[in-house]
């Protein structure tokens, strides 16, 4: 347990406070038992990383324990948190607790026995902690860290620090919106340096090596992560991911499930099940009819890959511009509010909003009998009339 102390002390040491991201603030640090789940490579140990930095606790009475450590292997959790907890730990981080097959029973016991020791756990996008043994879905609050958007991967990349917007203030204010930003600021600038490298923060380590780093993390989420969903076969992994690879040349795809079912080779009776899943571990995003309930698995209106450079990644030719518009925008407004498929226009927020999404030739012709409709268009720098700036969208968190 020594070396695992070390190792902890060495990380909370070396990590930097120049950058949070957006999830650092919304979470309530104060509660005694914090869950935050999220997709490979989206930052979850670095903001782990730095909550610990910031308490202003001692080093000895907190600590960073990963599950997927080989020191796991021969020691039991509970254990090792016995003797951190005698030897005076009052905050614990628990990265990776997917990789430990008894993490949620273990988690509930440690929360009921120390009643002052702070826990918070990452784990997958894809575990659902209602349907985990030890009931922590009364106990946890529960948080969902997604990938940089517009808005932070200007901040981390350039260190312009730029405020998020409220939806509806594109919208309804769009006269005020100039003054949110600095008069020299160019929003369009490195929009398309974003849509193609932006959305993992890893972008910045490897960017000759990003596209393949992403379908090598792609690779390991359906080979290794998916084994935790209950009701997948591992043994389908290699079907899979034909059918990410099927989705991934087409999107957005309005699915054909017979089609699909004759190019993977999958029952077209699984169809939906294999893109339930894939959803669940957010390499897919599927947009449901408006109205429909999302209790029962059923064919989507629309599939999209989870991010566009998920899209760059594996797409075999350059993406259709199109393409890469719509799923920005399903991408960064789905991070907060609910889509689904309208019977005219794109997309339809929260129940309320419509939204047409196109180029500068795009006209309001689909949508104009509609009430609270707006085009959303990518060749413009700020709000003209009912035109919105695709741009905009990545600043709502």
């Amino acid at each position: 347990m020594e070396e695992l102390l070390l190792n902890s002390e060495q990380l909370i040491h070396e990590v930097s406070l120049d950058f949070k991201r957006y999830l650092f603030a919304q979470i309530n640090w104060e509660n005694r038992l914090i869950g935050i789940k999220g997709a490979r490579g989206t930052g979850k140990t670095t903001l782990l990383l730095q909550r610990l930095k910031e308490s202003q606790l001692p080093i000895s009475q907190k600590a960073y324990f990963s599950l997927d450590d080989i020191y796991f292997s021969g020691n039991r959790l509970t254990d090792t948190v016995k003797t951190f907890y005698q030897q005076g730990g009052k905050l614990l981080v628990l990265d990776e607790v997917h990789k430990y097959p008894t993490w949620s029973q273990e988690i509930k016991n440690l929360y009921d026995r120390y009643r002052d020791l702070e826990i918070i756990f990452t784990g997958s996008s894809i575990i659902d902690i209602a349907k985990q043994e030890g009931d922590l879905s009364r106990r946890a609050l529960m948080y969902e860290l997604k990938g940089l958007s517009y808005r932070e991967y200007l901040t981390y990349t350039y260190g312009l620090d730029l405020p998020s917007i409220e939806l509806e203030k594109p919208l309804f204010e769009k006269e005020s919106i100039r003054s949110n930003f600095p008069t020299d600021f160019k929003p369009l600038r490195y929009f398309q340096e974003y849509l193609k490298q932006g959305y993992y923060p890893y972008q910045s380590e490897d960017k000759l090596g990003y596209y393949q780093r992403i379908k090598q993390q792609t690779r390991l989420i359906v080979e290794y992560d998916m084994a935790e969903l209950k009701g997948f076969d591992i043994r389908h992994a290699k079907k899979m991911l034909q059918l990410l690879f099927v989705v991934a040349q087409q999107v957005p795809f309005k699915p054909n499930i017979n089609k699909l079912a004759e190019k993977t080779g999958i029952h077209r009776n699984s169809i939906n099940n294999y893109l339930y899943f894939l959803e669940e571990a957010r390499l897919l995003s599927l947009l449901q009819s408006s109205g429909n309930s999302t209790a029962i698995l059923q064919k989507p209106e629309k599939i999209f890959l989870e991010n566009t450079n998920l899209l760059y990644a594996l797409s075999e030719e350059s993406p259709a511009i199109g393409t890469v518009r719509e799923l920005f925008f399903n991408n960064q407004v789905g991070v907060n509010h609910t889509i689904s498929y309208p019977k005219a226009g794109d997309f339809l927020v929260d129940s309320k909003y419509v939204f047409e999404i196109g180029g500068k030739n795009k006209d309001a012709k689909q949508v104009s009998a509609i009430e609270n409709s707006w085009l959303v268009k990518d060749d413009l720098e700020y709000p003209v009339g009912k035109s919105i700036p695709l741009w905009l969208f990545g600043f709502l968190y």
